[in-house]
């Protein structure tokens, strides 16, 4: 495993990390499973109060608990449950923010919350109003670093601009290279850290059904994954040749994938122990698959 420093904080986090949105309902099959992320060398868990209405908080706070210390934790907030469970509202409000916290403190067993990410975001929002929910819990040492989850260039350019944001969480993949366009070269610019989701493109680089997947057809996915394979150095497992994939580009500190049972997760987590493509073979992966470029909220 190898670890690098997230944007300008002093969060020092595992180049693959595990994103806890897949675990299931079993407190105990849960806790085996990030136990063994630990044992692999995973520092950083990414989970969310909208997950399950907070049973994905509740179990992950569970299983850390003993193992506070030496991990990176993070979650995210902005999204709230209807009272009759039927969906939920956006909320990007400075009083939202800074009342929810003390859920998902309570709900993970911790005392501070060292990546706390806005859940989304628009160009409507109340945006220097957010800014100074987290500032203000930063500060009051509730949260240690904050960030956002999104793909919008245009919000993420407002918050790198007008806050001193830690992180952006968003999808990226060879099959979804959007961010290569503008997103990724910003935020390498200024130093904020860039944690990637969606490494496996819904399980279709890891050697699920071939299918469409955004503006790919069957046809062009199938293409993709040839050419990862032909290209990979031959230990890599289609799955691990795509994390590599993502994690190759310099504005990505880690990349999250999702777990729900321990052989997806340390196949996942070897990942980051093997040689990386060399140049000539991320260019020519690049070259075979077209980059699409984002058409709403640019």
């Amino acid at each position: 495993m190898r670890y690098y420093q997230l944007g300008q904080s002093d969060l020092i986090i595992s180049d693959i990390s595990m994103g806890c949105m897949s675990l299931g309902e079993d407190h105990r099959e849960n806790a085996r499973i990030i136990h063994r992320a630990c044992d692999e060398g995973i520092n950083y868990f990414d989970t969310a109060d909208l997950y399950d209405q907070g049973f994905n908080e509740k179990t992950v706070g569970r299983a850390l608990q003993d193992r506070r210390s030496a991990i990176i934790l993070a979650s995210k907030v902005g999204n709230r449950w209807k009272s009759d469970g039927s969906g939920w509202d956006w909320v990007p409000r400075k009083a939202y923010i800074k009342k929810a916290v003390f859920g998902s403190l309570r709900r993970l067993r911790t005392h501070y919350i060292d990546l706390y990410q806005l859940h989304g975001g628009t160009l409507e929002d109340p945006i220097d109003e957010v800014i100074e929910a987290f500032e203000e819990l930063k500060t009051a040492g509730h949260i240690r670093y904050y960030g956002i989850s999104s793909i919008r260039p245009n919000v993420i350019r407002e918050y790198v601009e007008r806050s001193n944001l830690t992180s952006v969480m968003m999808q990226y993949n060879l099959l979804d290279r959007r961010p290569e366009e503008s997103c990724l070269p910003l935020l390498k610019k200024k130093k904020v850290g860039v944690v990637a989701r969606g490494g496996l493109a819904k399980g279709l680089l890891a050697g699920k059904a071939v299918r469409s997947y955004l503006d790919h057809d069957p046809a062009a996915v199938q293409q993709a994954l040839e050419k990862m394979q032909a290209l990979a150095p031959d230990q890599h497992s289609l799955g691990q040749a795509a994390l590599k994939f993502a994690s190759a580009h310099a504005a990505i500190t880690s990349v999250a994938v999702g777990a729900s049972k321990v052989e997806q997760l340390v196949e996942a987590a070897t990942a980051g122990e093997l040689p990386d493509f060399d140049p000539g073979a991320l260019a020519a992966l690049r070259a075979a698959v077209p980059a699409h470029f984002y058409q709403k909220h640019r």
